[in-house]
């Protein structure tokens, strides 16, 4: 046990209730009901256990986290437990009173989505008209109440032409961060993957853009890059490494290493309601099934990139090749790495099936 350091951050997804229709959601395609959701007290022993395990920053998503009714509860809660919270938000939901009555419930910071730099185009993308005009109004009130601010944006074949002009746009909305992050092929966003993946001369364009933008804006505003793996030769530590950092709470209370854990079948995923959180994260047959090194395949296994890259993601490695324990293709020493350029050879597909 003491072997196994504690996490470091916890995402609590607090339900799958959603007003936007991303077509690249990362959710299940078999949303989560609200009658399946924990309870108000079960989120806040939650947030208890959470601390006292080590974790320091607590990340509130879904969905959409604003749909519970009782998130100021469970803020209260984990602000007493001494979390430093994170409110990850399509802000659609959001007023200037909700959000006044949520930093005084102790809220840290807010993580804001955006689909793109102009109106008409973001409404789209999100399946949700006027969309894109109240995340700018939620900006502004988020400055005014005294919250950290990052944009989120998530970088797909349908807005990669725009990265120049959302970096703009966080600029002049005042964010102190902002995360660029190529679409995750999880979910939704696999089932849209044919719709969504971009070229590779995209890819690298949307690399220069950045560049440049961090040395223009470096000491005003940090830009977070996360680049897709389909065009990858290395794979990426998922979620710092299987249960090495972080985990992840389902709506319903599954205690995952990471959101889309729930695919890899034969594994079963403890409930905060059968079992505390310190146990799970200790003791969980699913949290040690992957973690560390003595689970990993040639070449992952005498791979002086071992324990950096923790052997990339599981998950993947499911969706490519049917084996969540074979290695991850992105590696260019995988021996499935040709799965990769076969997949993001296929033609592109113009068909969106939305998140509902």
């Amino acid at each position: 046990m003491s072997a196994i350091p504690p996490p470091i951050g916890l995402l609590a997804e607090l339900t799958h209730r959603c007003p936007l229709g991303c077509p690249y959601c990362s959710n299940p395609v078999a949303l989560e009901k609200r009658g399946d959701e924990l309870d108000t007290a079960t989120w806040q022993r939650v947030m208890r256990e959470a601390a006292a395990l080590g974790v320091l920053q607590l990340h509130l998503s879904g969905g959409e986290p604003t749909a519970r009714r009782d998130l100021e509860d469970i803020l209260a809660t984990a602000a007493e437990a001494g979390l430093y919270s994170n409110l990850i938000t399509s802000g659609v939901l959001l007023d200037r009173a909700r959000l006044q009555t949520l930093a005084a419930a102790g809220l840290n910071h807010v993580q804001l989505s955006i689909q793109h730099a102009e109106a008409e185009a973001a409404d789209r993308i999100a399946h949700f008209r006027g969309a894109h005009a109240r995340k700018l109004a939620l900006a502004e009130q988020v400055r005014e109440a005294g919250l950290a601010l990052t944009i989120n944006a998530v970088l797909h074949r349908g807005n990669l032409d725009a990265v120049a002009e959302i970096i703009a746009l966080a600029e002049q909305l005042g964010a102190g961060r902002l995360e660029i992050a190529h679409t995750q092929y999880h979910g939704w966003a696999l089932r849209n993957r044919a719709a969504l993946m971009p070229e590779a001369a995209q890819v690298e364009d949307s690399r220069r853009v950045v560049a440049e933008a961090r040395q223009r804006l470096e000491g005003r505003m940090v830009i977070d890059f996360v680049a897709p793996d389909y065009h990858a030769t290395r794979p990426k530590a998922c979620m710092g490494g299987w249960g090495r950092r972080f985990l992840n709470i389902s709506p319903s209370g599954a205690v995952l290493p990471c959101h889309a854990a729930e695919t890899i079948p034969g594994l079963r995923f403890d409930r905060v309601t059968e079992r505390s959180l310190e146990a799970i994260w200790y003791g969980s047959e699913a949290f040690n099934c992957f973690r560390g090194t003595a689970w990993m395949p040639e070449p992952c296994r005498s791979c002086d990139r071992r324990e950096i890259d923790w052997g990339g993601c599981r998950c993947q490695a499911l969706a490519l090749t049917g084996d969540a324990a074979r290695a991850d293709p992105v590696c260019a020493l995988s021996p499935d790495h040709g799965v990769m350029a076969a997949v993001t050879a296929e033609p592109a597909g113009e068909a969106l099936a939305w998140r509902r």
